[in-house]
């Protein structure tokens, strides 16, 4: 069974550095990813953003936090959603100074695109579109939704923030590198994070 990666952008990941592969390939059945590795930089040093990061992070998306060098792991699980959509949900967990925090996402592969599905409920969402150059992956939200009740609404693009996650494998280290970015229209740069890990395929639990 394809990954939902390889579902939405099909030869498009035929360009990918080998070392990423794995991380975006097919999971098999009884299978799980295991990553590790440390964070250089997570959350925002704009604290007048905490109160509203502290929402979120009762969900398992972002945290109101600014550290460097903070240890995390990822566990990824594939499935089918209850529409019978190709996903893969993602456990991260941090070990910051104050305490172990969790960002919990489920991506799927639906009718027009790969979408990110966020935080426990998966109330939010953001639809990616998705570029290969050079080896490594590109994603950039496109559409953001709020789920409210069984409706599901589109967050105007003048106030929507926009996601760029940039996916690279550094032959130097050997590890994968991952980068973050959300930001906002007149606010500018919401909150961060970026660091490298290992990541390989294991029977899961």
């Amino acid at each position: 069974m394809p990954s939902p990666y390889e579902q939405a952008f099909g030869d498009t990941l035929n360009s990918l550095h080998p070392g990423l592969r794995a991380y975006f390939g097919e999971i098999p059945r009884g299978s799980i990813g295991v990553g590790a590795g440390v964070f250089d930089v997570v959350g925002t040093p704009r604290r007048w953003l905490w109160p509203a990061l502290r929402l979120l992070a009762a969900e398992g998306i972002m945290f109101p936090a600014w550290q460097r060098q903070v240890p995390f792991t990822v566990v990824n699980r594939p499935f089918v959603d209850a529409r019978g959509n190709l996903a893969v949900r993602a456990v991260r967990r941090f070990r910051f100074d104050s305490g172990e925090r969790s960002m919990i996402d489920a991506i799927t592969a639906e009718r027009g695109g790969l979408v990110d599905h966020l935080g426990r409920s998966r109330r939010l969402a953001s639809r990616l579109s998705g570029t290969v150059v050079d080896g490594r992956l590109t994603l950039v939200s496109t559409v953001v939704t709020v789920r409210l009740g069984r409706v599901r609404l589109r967050v105007p693009r003048a106030i929507a923030p926009t996601v760029t996650l940039v996916e690279r494998f550094d032959v130097a280290d050997g590890r994968q590198h991952v980068a973050l970015e959300v930001r906002a229209p007149l606010i500018g740069r919401l909150y961060e994070y970026s660091g490298s890990f290992s990541y390989r395929i294991e029977k899961g639990p």
